[in-house]
């Protein structure tokens, strides 16, 4: 791959100094060396980014800047990176990706290949029939290359082509090229190519500034590289004639061209400009009185654009050229420039305008106009953003306080994969610093933080998940739908006397349009009853496959899991600790599971499993007969249905959380919160009552594959469509 990289930047630069000369190569070797040590920064999460595959300024500049300006001016945000910077990790912070004459890499193959596992769309962006060897082969240029040249040639093409196969959709620039793409997909949009706002302003300046004679006439032909030569042959003839005729003709010409030697007689009328750059070319422009745009008939140039209309157009000067391809659409004839099918076509418009200077005043105001009203990129832009906009999936964003693990972190991790599989493109914004994606055996879900991270992007839906995460939502502009993920009453989880208690309680009775969501029916009630809330409801559900079935030895030593955050008081891991300190430790072996808080002072830990990843808490009920949940307070209690669904056995303090699917005597045994005997007798029973065992391990076998989340994914998907 790196052979062939400088291979085509050899190609490159041989070709860039034939048809340019050495100071424009030079120009463009520093403007490379720009781009590649000045990489764009991704420290924002936007709605589009361009993948710039072209090394000239002129394409990029029309193709990818000026879109750019197009979609800024629509709402939407962007940004724009040269492809040999492009990375994996920029996949997170966009909607969707537009590659521009970008050849295959092995990082555009996985990034794209990536981008539709995300549901982010990919667009292709072309504005030349560079794409297939049977087009370019058809350019005189490209014929006279030799065998090695053409090979390097060839293979850029052929690559860029690979890359195009792989997009979703096509955007380009003219109606030729739209129907020779529409061979590769069925939707291609035609964006013309547009004058930026800086273009209009050099070229408002540029006519203010205009210094021509009145006893001139000065015609102008803007050539851009030696490829033009055949374009030029179409025009001599009646330039010839012209010249002839008319004494007080000039011809200026801009670029690189062959000039005929007919031409030499009249040396001392022909006005030579180099390659000029775009932002100099108005002041040039301007100072002419006929803009010549003639194009040579083939499919190649077919395909290509009114540019030179366009830009002679901003500076008020009146255009001849070919009636054919970009001009024939765009150009009204004799109303906004002229339009010539045979050569003496030439010789006669030329003639009009130089002998009619109010018709020339007046073609030009009206191409002025037409211009600044369809073709300047702060007013043309709204077709593309609704082409764009309207492939793009539904988004879903996800704010979090943090991703550590926690019951409900691993909830809002399973609705995102869930959501993912289902089509939708979904991230999860972290208020911390934490940036990791999240990987599972569900999938992979993006991870931006809002700290490190300042957000742009439109969002369809976006989802509080805690009290601390709902301002964010509440104040954020560019997202149409906002949900409240309430799973717990977190009013209770704060001091007395704090602002934050207040603060937290608030928000379950905003004043803004938010739909609340649950998946407790305890708190879909207290919502309704406590707030006048009207939440809707789906059940919490297990992964099944992460907490698999074990069959368990009660001859041996019992094995009692504690689970919870010792330092979080509604989780009463005391009392747990409490009630295995009066149990024979001959008998029973103590093993204690926490996220965060580590055994205080006084437990008694056989086993301590601590901040174990997610993907391995299954192994940690597997290893435990009985678990001790003595829990508060709890939105929905996953532990015991975890233990249950490895066919272990339950002891439990009822609470709010999880008297929606515990129930005493049939999947577990329930005791009475602070009874430390009640629960004693429990845990007795449980050893000595081969009987009472199956029957729960039983019943919760079956709780936990009722709530299994393949059986109430569409309930789970209820919450967030019906909500749109």
């Amino acid at each position: 791959m790196k052979k062939d990289k400088i291979k085509y930047l050899i190609s490159k630069s041989v070709k860039s100094l034939k048809e340019e000369g050495i100071l424009k190569f030079i120009k463009k070797t520093f403007r490379y060396i720009n781009i590649r040590f000045h990489k764009t920064k991704m420290s924002s999460f936007k709605d589009v980014l361009f993948i710039n595959g072209c090394y000239l300024p002129h394409p990029e500049r029309y193709r990818v800047d000026h879109q750019m300006e197009q979609l800024e001016a629509y709402g939407l945000s962007v940004n724009k990176v040269f492809y040999e910077d492009l990375d994996l990790s920029m996949l997170k912070f966009y909607r969707c990706f537009v590659f521009f004459r970008c050849p295959i890499t092995e990082t555009v193959d996985v990034f794209i290949d990536k981008a539709k596992y995300f549901n982010k769309k990919v667009f292709f962006d072309i504005d030349d029939l560079v794409i297939n060897t049977k087009y370019t082969n058809t350019i005189p240029f490209v014929k006279n290359m030799n065998e090695e040249e053409k090979n390097t040639y060839d293979d850029g093409v052929i690559r860029m082509e690979k890359t195009l196969k792989k997009c979703d959709y096509i955007i380009t620039t003219t109606e030729a090229l739209a129907r020779e793409l529409k061979s590769y997909k069925k939707e291609v949009y035609i964006n013309r190519n547009v004058a930026s706002e800086r273009m209009v302003e050099l070229s408002l300046d540029a006519i203010k500034e205009n210094k021509k004679r009145e006893d001139e006439i000065e015609i102008g032909y803007l050539s851009g590289s030696i490829t033009h030569n055949p374009d030029f042959d179409l025009i001599k003839d009646s330039l010839l004639k012209i010249m002839d005729e008319y004494k007080n003709v000039y011809l200026r010409l801009v670029g690189y061209l062959d000039i005929p030697d007919e031409f030499s007689k009249y040396k001392n009328r022909i006005r030579m400009s180099p390659f000029t750059d775009w932002q100099d070319l108005p002041k040039i422009i301007a100072n002419l009185d006929i803009n010549l745009a003639p194009i040579e008939e083939s499919i190649f140039n077919e395909a290509k654009s009114e540019n030179k209309w366009t830009e002679a157009a901003l500076c008020k000067v009146v255009t001849v050229a070919s009636d054919f391809g970009a001009f024939h659409i765009k150009i009204k004839n004799k109303e906004t420039g002229l339009l010539c099918k045979k050569q003496n076509e030439w010789y006669k418009s030329l003639k009009y305008l130089i002998e009619n200077p109010n018709e020339r005043k007046r073609i030009a105001e009206n191409a002025h106009k037409e211009v600044i009203k369809t073709s300047v990129a702060t007013y043309s832009g709204l077709g593309l953003k609704k082409f764009m906009t309207s492939k793009l999936v539904k988004n879903f964003a996800f704010v979090l306080p943090t991703t550590n693990i926690s019951g409900g972190v691993n909830v809002v991790i399973k609705h995102s994969n869930i959501l993912r599989n289902k089509g939708y493109d979904v991230s999860i914004l972290s208020m911390s610093i934490q940036e990791d994606n999240i990987l599972n055996n569900d999938g992979e879900i993006n991870v931006i933080s809002t700290l490190k991270s300042d957000v742009y992007a439109i969002f369809d839906t976006m989802i509080a998940t805690l009290w601390s995460t709902l301002d964010y939502i509440k104040m954020y502009p560019n997202v149409n739908n906002k949900l409240y993920l309430v799973q717990n009453f977190e009013t209770n989880f704060l001091n007395w006397g704090s602002i934050a208690k207040k603060v937290a309680n608030a928000t379950y009775n905003s004043l803004q349009d938010i739909q609340y969501i649950t998946i407790s029916k305890w708190c879909e009630n207290w919502l309704k009853k406590d707030y006048e809330k009207d939440a809707k409801y789906a059940p919490n559900g297990i992964n099944l496959t992460q907490f698999p079935y074990k069959k368990r030895n009660f001859k041996e030593k019992i094995k009692i899991l504690i689970e919870g955050n010792s330092d979080d008081y509604y989780k009463n891991v005391d009392e747990s600790f409490k009630i295995v300190d009066k149990l024979d430790k001959n008998k029973y072996e103590i093993h204690f599971l926490s996220y965060q808080g580590k055994p205080k002072e006084g437990y008694y830990v056989d086993k301590f499993y601590h901040k174990v990843p997610y993907d391995e808490v299954g192994k940690v009920y597997q290893g435990a007969d009985i678990l001790i949940k003595s829990s508060i307070l709890e939105s929905f209690s996953y532990p015991p249905l975890e233990m249950m669904a490895t066919g272990g056995l339950c002891v439990v303090a009822p609470n709010e959380g999880n008297i929606e699917y515990l129930k005493d005597r049939e999947n577990c045994l329930l005791y009475e919160q602070g009874n430390i005997e009640d629960a004693i007798k429990k845990i007795e029973q449980l050893r000595t009552d081969s009987k009472l065992r199956d029957h729960l391990i039983k019943g919760g076998l079956k709780t936990a594959e009722n709530r299994d989340w393949k059986k109430i994914e569409k309930e789970i998907m209820c919450l967030y469509e019906e909500s749109e």
